[in-house]
């Protein structure tokens, strides 16, 4: 049997472990929480360097992305350093790739008409395949990295803003500790209000569920939230709020959408390579294994051909 860890540093309640079967392979998945120690998660990964197929870097990111410029952020750089035998993922891959498609999907899929609908896409940073696509799609857009990132309460409403900000701010950003830029640990388990207004603004809410999750109000009815890492208990929780669709770019194993970084990790253990894939090899993959992305109606789903009230 093939292994796959993600070595996490956020919050260890969210732990899981699944088992699949993908092209004759059985493939354990496991993710490992560290609650925001990045040394643990460092200790961890050269404990089980070579040991196992592939690693996932999870609650952080080693690259973002802004206007075709790629940023390596310091703390994740010592993170994948601690792998010198096994590939090390981080998510990036399918996120510049697989989430560009989810945009037009769910329009051929589900009829959903982008012009006509409001969109706050939490972060383009390290979203910025879905920023394309959504910007391309003809939506109302507010991008909320300053809000949800820097807490900075400006929305931007166009990607070129976004990117003009981002280059600016990007060499900078990726030298502060992960904890000052991401809920990491228990900040991951804790839900503080804020923003509500463009929350209640838009039709649809994409992005990194703890960006979404951090700052959600308690009354979210008939939104579509587009996004991943969704446990059982968010799933509840989002219910709870009245959320309408969610929507997942990566599958459901075992009543859980992994991270994309774990999905990575998973189809590199599964082609047999011991290296990173490149965007066409991972699609290629999917398409071949026909991983579909998640799509849950939690309270009755309501024919798209209504137009969204505003």
């Amino acid at each position: 049997m093939k292994r796959v860890v993600s070595v996490s540093i956020g919050s260890s309640e969210r732990d899981h472990v699944a088992e699949v079967e993908l092209m004759g392979e059985r493939v354990r998945v496991e993710r490992i929480g560290t609650d925001g120690d990045i040394d643990k998660a460092i200790a961890l990964i050269r404990e089980l360097d070579g040991q196992v197929d592939a690693f996932g870097m999870g609650g952080i990111d080693l690259y973002v992305w802004a206007g075709g410029r790629r940023y390596v952020l310091r703390d994740a750089r010592r993170i994948a350093a601690a792998a010198q035998n096994t590939p090390i993922v981080d998510g990036s891959g399918l996120k510049n790739s697989l989430e560009r498609r989810i945009i037009p999907f769910l329009e051929k899929e589900l009829g959903l008409r982008w012009p006509e609908k409001r969109v706050l896409l939490v972060s383009a940073i390290d979203r910025f395949g879905m920023a394309e696509a959504l910007a391309q799609s003809g939506c109302q857009l507010v991008i909320g990295d300053l809000m949800f990132v820097l807490g900075i309460p400006i929305p931007l409403r166009s990607l070129s803003t976004f990117t003009a900000i981002a280059r600016l701010l990007a060499p900078l950003a990726v030298q502060l500790p992960i904890s000052v830029l991401y809920p990491t640990g228990s900040k991951q388990t804790k839900v503080e209000p804020k923003f509500t207004r463009w929350y209640q603004w838009a039709d649809v809410i994409a992005g990194d569920f703890h960006f979404i999750r951090r700052n959600m109000p308690d009354d979210l009815r008939g939104k579509t939230v587009i996004t991943q890492t969704i446990t059982k208990a968010d799933v509840a929780e989002l219910k709870r709020r009245g959320v309408r669709l969610l929507v997942t770019a990566t599958p459901e194993l075992n009543g859980r959408s992994f991270a994309t970084n774990v999905i990575e990790a998973l189809l590199i253990a599964v082609s047999g390579q011991r290296r990173e894939l490149s965007a066409s090899e991972y699609l290629g993959l999917i398409d071949r294994l026909e991983l579909k992305p998640r799509i849950e109606y939690l309270t009755d789903p309501v024919p798209d051909t209504v137009p969204a009230s505003r």
